[in-house]
């Protein structure tokens, strides 16, 4: 299984011309009956070896913390970032597998968060710190290994410092916590179409990049904006659904625009929620949820089938400059 990365490097080499490559791509797409700039692709399991590979390295990862922690709490967390990085010396600088390069990294990162945790209280202020020295550690990561997921990492890490020190020195903005998520959540967003713009047509790992962010932004945009519409905070009424169902078309013509379906996902539990709690008032109390999953389900399944021509009916009614921003239509 090669990817685009692995062409463009083959290109870079000299063993593979740029045309060649580019023959390759839209055989491959025109086989799939799917352009490649519209599936979202991205690298996770090249073989079962990668699997293999994990599983050796939580036994090793999970035995140093175990081993450390008998010493000092937070010397078995450091013992697993230092592992961590160890590994990657050689699983991801030299084997370039993708899920293990994954599982090192939130290895590597939930170490150091750890060992702030474990030397500290957590209040606020050394939950700052902790995700302040995590951030920095994450673009040491990222500067050294180059893993996709490093980024939405280290975004997470920064949001969570600013949040820490928001409510430090706004101890009443805890009751905004859903203001301080959509915020968070819009920021990591422009971030994420900042790298996808790099790569409108999803070539190289700028897009591995941007999924990642898009897949840490969607939750933190979601949640405030269903909650906002107090979605399980009781009986749902035929109003509130019709909402529910207004904003997630929105949310489905965002995710076609910029060709991402991270949002759809985020959004998903909302409405089947509150479509099986108002079959449910009707009556249907055993069967709601699968009613409404059914339903919903089925026409998920249809635009994924008809993805391609219905994302080109929307792009073609945005803006030029707009347009030649997003992913390319092919």
């Amino acid at each position: 299984m090669y990817s685009d990365e692995d062409l463009n490097a083959a290109v870079n080499a000299g063993a593979l011309s740029e045309a060649s490559a580019q023959a390759l791509r839209a055989f491959v797409a025109q086989r799939q009956s799917a352009p490649a700039v519209d599936e979202e692709q991205f690298r996770l399991v090249t073989g079962f070896n990668d699997i293999f590979v994990v599983i050796a390295c939580l036994l090793v990862l999970a035995s140093v913390a175990w081993l450390g922690a008998a010493l000092a709490p937070w010397l078995g967390a450091l013992a697993v970032s230092a592992v961590a990085w160890g590994l990657g010396e050689f699983f991801i600088r030299k084997r370039r597998m993708a899920l293990p390069a994954i599982v090192l990294l939130l290895a590597f990162t939930g170490g150091i968060v750890a060992a702030g945790f474990t030397t500290t209280d957590r209040s606020t202020v050394n939950i700052a710190i902790a995700c302040a020295i995590a951030a920095v550690a994450t673009w040491l990561h990222w500067r050294r290994f180059h893993v996709p997921i490093t980024v939405a990492a280290g975004a997470a890490a920064a949001a969570g410092c600013v949040v820490a020190l928001l409510l430090t020195l706004f101890p009443a903005a805890r009751d905004w916590t859903d203001l301080l998520s959509l915020l968070a959540g819009l920021v990591v967003f422009a971030l994420a179409m900042h790298w996808d713009v790099a790569d409108t047509r999803r070539e190289t790992r700028k897009s591995d990049v941007a999924f990642w962010l898009h897949l840490l932004a969607a939750p933190l945009l979601v949640r405030p904006v269903f909650a906002a519409l107090h979605v399980f905070a009781g009986s749902t009424s035929p109003g509130q659904a019709l909402l529910v169902v207004a904003v997630y078309i929105v949310i489905a013509i965002v995710s076609l625009s910029i060709d991402r379906r991270a949002l759809m996902v985020s959004a998903l539990i909302y409405v089947l929620y509150t479509f099986s709690d108002l079959l449910q008032q009707y009556g249907m109390v055993s069967l709601g949820f699968a009613v409404a999953a059914f339903v919903i389900g089925s026409g998920l399944l249809m635009l994924s089938a008809f993805w391609h021509p219905a994302r080109a009916q929307v792009v073609r009614l945005l803006p030029a400059a707009l347009r030649q921003r997003l992913p390319a239509l092919r």
